[in-house]
């Protein structure tokens, strides 16, 4: 399986996010996660448009942004703009899903659509020919460096189970938590997409981090 591994800069230096985002391209990460943050859908406020920009002009990765935010439909045109390759929206913030992602589609991005830990998959299902990602949140979003919720896992059942016969599936992703001990248990579930920040980021050699999470277990000695 091939597993591809976003680095989340949100569990980086808040003051040297260029120099994280390097970091994470020295680790071969695939890419470069943004965590967008309003204060409303979650409690905290984090990065923009010009931060999003900054870091597509840093490094040499596709970025992936994820719009924690209330009515994402205001911002898909500036983040694209800003050079998003994978724009994720949240199901929750919005009742016109189909419509957002093909709008995603139409500013010429990749389109993600996240799922809350208390959200069911079966509301993805009539949207997953538009979907190149499912997001399946496997903390409560916001912070960084929460524990994963054990749940998660039979959650990432029910969704590649409900992915079987999708003539274009959409990659299955985690987002929260994951590190060394968790990576497997996504990975096992079906998962195939790592959003992970402090097990890179922390860790004293996130080359090696990168390459054990892709691999779904720890370095060996």
């Amino acid at each position: 399986m091939d597993v591809t591994i976003s680095a989340s800069v949100l569990a980086g230096d808040p003051g040297a996010l260029t120099w994280e985002a390097r970091r994470a391209k020295a680790a071969a990460a695939d890419l470069v996660h943004l965590d967008v943050m309003d204060g409303r859908f979650v409690p905290p406020i984090s990065f923009g448009q010009e931060t999003a920009r900054a870091l597509g002009e840093a490094v040499d990765l596709p970025l992936d942004v994820h719009l924690m935010v209330e009515e994402p439909w205001h911002h898909i045109a500036s983040f694209a703009a800003a050079g998003a390759h994978l724009i994720t929206v949240h199901a929750e913030a919005t009742p016109h899903l189909h419509r957002l992602l093909g709008e995603i589609h139409q500013a010429g991005c990749q389109a993600g659509v996240a799922l809350n830990p208390a959200t069911p998959v079966g509301v993805v299902a009539h949207v997953l020919d538009l979907a190149d990602l499912v997001l399946v949140m496997t903390v409560n979003p916001g912070y960084a460096g929460q524990t994963f919720l054990p749940g998660s896992v039979e959650k990432l059942n029910q969704l590649r189970s409900m992915l079987r016969g999708v003539s274009r599936p959409p990659r299955v992703g985690v987002d929260g938590g994951i590190d060394l001990g968790t990576a497997p248990l996504a990975l096992g579930a079906g998962a195939d997409f790592l959003v992970a920040g402090t097990a890179i980021f922390g860790a004293a050699d996130p080359l090696a981090a990168v390459a054990a999470l892709r691999r779904g277990h720890t370095p060996r000695a």
